[in-house]
């Protein structure tokens, strides 16, 4: 493994699909390991490490059992210590509800905070017509997030509702999580003209209360459509009312102004508590000509006023 910093972590079919998909994105700037990867999902033969939890070396799957797909991540601590040796930042993607995900990725998430990374989760739970899945699913979010920094539940719901607006395979078509992974790694990674780094996060992630990730992009001149646009993000629960903490990076072409800038900033930060500290960073790419993309982190929200 290279010395970098930076861990995108699949657990699970949809978890390894949607990594290696971000990956993709965001080429060497960040590591990969896949755990538990359906070979049919992974599209691409991008560089990654890979795991196994089957009763054999050539397969998969945990026999939707949470219990035996934690015991089989345990039982990989050795390696996993060793890939997370340099780590500082863990960016883990799963899909809860079945034996792999619930049961390895609770339990990946837990060896990363004992090796002393930051930890943030996006957990996929299941539709609303799977009542059996959701049940364990929520006990498995339950233990994601007790060793996650920040865990975001992602609605499939809302995401494959989505997806058929833009008519692509929902599995495949996840832009959000994609464009998320890629503003977060972005943000850490690359030098800006007010950089960010992993100290700006983790005094964010640390403050008290529910946190929350969002990411949109659009016309530089209408800021508050921007997030109105990260708002509608296919999450359970979006709520930044009042957030004690946000850490905010915009990013727009080589032309992006300082009043444009502010503009947007002022959109995703209006609705804090007065108290709130906000850590603001920015850069510019040519790949972002004619828009602004925002990526923010947002902390200590659901707590009395």
């Amino acid at each position: 493994m290279e010395d970098a910093s930076l861990l995108l972590v699949g657990v699970g079919g949809l978890g390894c699909t949607w990594a290696n998909r971000a990956k993709m994105r965001c080429g060497t700037n960040v590591d990969l390991l896949l755990i538990d990867a359906d070979p049919s999902g992974v599209d691409s033969p991008t560089q990654a490490h890979v795991l196994t939890l089957g009763d054999s070396p050539d397969s998969s799957g945990c026999a939707s059992l949470p219990e035996l797909g934690e015991q089989r991540m345990r039982n990989l601590t050795q390696f996993v210590n060793r890939v997370l040796e340099p780590v500082e930042l863990v960016i883990l993607l799963t899909a809860l509800g079945g034996g792999s995900g619930s049961g390895a990725a609770p339990d990946m998430a837990r060896q990363a905070k004992r090796r002393g990374a930051l930890v943030l989760s996006i957990a996929a739970l299941p539709f609303d017509a799977q009542p059996s899945r959701r049940l364990v699913a929520e006990e498995a979010c339950t233990k994601l997030e007790k060793y996650s920094d920040v865990c975001v539940r992602l609605s499939l719901d809302r995401l494959a509702w989505q997806a058929r607006e833009r008519g692509v395979d929902w599995r495949l078509g996840a832009a959000w999580v994609e464009e998320l992974v890629e503003g977060l790694v972005a943000t850490i990674s690359k030098i800006g003209l007010i950089n960010l780094d992993l100290m700006d996060l983790r005094s964010i992630v640390q403050k008290e209360g529910r946190s929350t990730l969002l990411v949109a992009e659009g016309d530089p001149d209408s800021p508050m459509l921007i997030f109105q646009n990260a708002i509608r993000a296919p999450l359970y629960d979006v709520q930044i009312q009042g957030a004690r903490g946000c850490l905010i990076q915009v990013e727009g072409g080589i032309g992006m102004t300082i009043q444009q800038l502010e503009a947007v900033a002022s959109a995703f930060t209006s609705g804090l508590h007065r108290d709130a500290q906000v850590i603001l960073g920015a850069r510019t790419t040519s790949e972002l000509e004619g828009k602004i993309r925002v990526v923010a982190v947002i902390s200590g929200a659901g707590l009395p006023t």
